[in-house]
């Protein structure tokens, strides 16, 4: 019998297993590994902390989502030998595949900057990139009367690079409404040169901080926290004080992969950008955010992803060239407060551009521009990731991006 061995219960990984169990014949067993028993709808993270979402509403149990024939085994993930074909468990279980796909995700690091998990962690200094963080920043934002919020980026890749600029757009929302946002000074701190790096939408929303009074810095390379002093700061020595500092620490994958050879230095297994075989082993795939892939870290990239990744697996290991090629087509909904929302449709080739999304000139979403029916669409998808996602049911959402519907305009 063969062995496919999903390292990871995520969204990547749980989605393999609902596409492949159907398709795999009796002839392979299917084991997917992980050590949390309650799967986390990770885009809620962001609502959390402005009331929007509960924790309870963004948590269900893992084994809700893994089909009959899957084998769920939960464990701590401590050793992977590429040579010998193992994975070995911290309690001393070895388990052995012919298949490996790895889909372990990222995971925020705050140790990785020194003073970011210090005196100040979870009291003035937090993160919304875990349920603890945003739920310990809830409690914050509660009775927080106003001061200096400072919301920053460490590093690159981080998952869903828009998150940050969602919440600096939400938080002005959210004092605006509560009375008191000329209270309130907000900074978005990025190691990018601006907000919007891309030309066509720097050129149609580079104004929408300074349109909300947030002020930018850019090209911020963070090299401590100072807890004494309350400040950031960067390895060119500019200090950016905070009275309550929102961060997105480094992100990293898991650390099992360390010393196998298979990833990068930040932990990311090194794959084929379009096919997600490893370049190592052709054996062993990477998916979703423990992949190398030159594109967001988000939850779009692993749906449209795992759409090519099927094909091509079962052609893969019936001896047969992949035809199949995975083209970085990313799309996501982009909270800007005040009940409105962008949506952003892009991939490796193709800048995000103007438009309408997912019919061609009808829409109903309008691409790179404020609309409430984007804002609905983004806590839509909160049940068509549970319902529809996560089970691995087809959506009609063409994996690879088309140009249909979309204004190929100049920045």
């Amino acid at each position: 019998m063969k062995k496919l061995l999903v390292l990871g219960a995520g969204t990547a990984g749980t989605m393999i297993v609902n596409k492949l169990r159907p398709r795999l014949g009796d002839e392979w067993s299917i084991t997917i590994v992980d050590q949390e028993p309650e799967h986390h709808y990770q885009p809620g993270y962001l609502f959390v902390p402005f009331g929007t979402y509960q924790p309870s509403q963004i948590v269900k149990p893992k084994k809700k989502f893994i089909p009959k024939g899957v084998d769920l085994v939960m464990g701590s993930l401590t050793r992977l030998d590429a040579d010998q074909n193992v994975v070995e468990l911290a309690d001393g279980t070895v388990l052995e595949y012919d298949y490996l796909v790895i889909a372990t995700g990222a995971t925020p690091r705050p140790e990785e900057t020194e003073g970011m998990k210090g005196d100040q962690w979870q009291e003035n200094v937090f993160d919304f990139y875990t349920l603890e963080g945003s739920s310990a920043l809830a409690d914050k934002l509660r009775d927080w009367s106003g001061g200096r919020l400072v919301v920053h980026i460490s590093e690159l890749p981080i998952k869903c690079p828009v998150a940050p600029l969602e919440f600096a757009f939400l938080a002005d929302s959210y004092f605006r409404d509560r009375g008191n946002r000329e209270a309130v000074e907000i900074t978005y701190v990025t190691p990018l040169d601006a907000a919007f790096t891309k030309p066509v939408a720097a050129k149609r929303l580079g104004t929408m901080l300074e349109d909300r009074g947030i002020t930018l810095e850019p090209d911020f390379y963070i090299e401590s926290v100072d807890n004494e002093t309350r400040e950031i700061v960067s390895y060119d020595e500019r200090r950016i004080p905070f009275d309550l500092l929102v961060t997105v620490p480094v992100n990293m994958g898991a650390d099992f992969l360390v010393g196998t050879g298979l990833a990068n230095d930040l932990n990311y297994v090194s794959v084929d950008h379009e096919t997600c075989l490893s370049k190592k082993k052709d054996n062993i795939f990477a998916v979703g955010d423990a992949a190398d892939l030159p594109t967001s870290k988000a939850g779009s990239v692993a749906h449209f992803a795992i759409e090519i990744f099927t094909e091509n697996f079962l052609q893969h290991v019936e001896g047969q060239e992949m035809t199949h090629r995975f083209d970085g087509h990313a799309n996501c909904f982009v909270e800007s407060g005040g009940g409105k929302g962008m949506l952003i449709d892009f991939n490796y080739e193709t800048q995000p551009l103007p438009g309408k999304y997912p019919i061609p000139g009808l829409g109903p979403f309008k691409l790179l521009e404020e609309t409430e029916l984007n804002h609905l669409g983004k806590l839509m998808f909160k049940w068509v990731y549970w319902n529809a996602l996560l089970p691995g049911r087809d959506l009609p959402l063409p994996a690879l991006m088309s140009m249909a519907g979309k204004e190929d305009v100049e920045a």
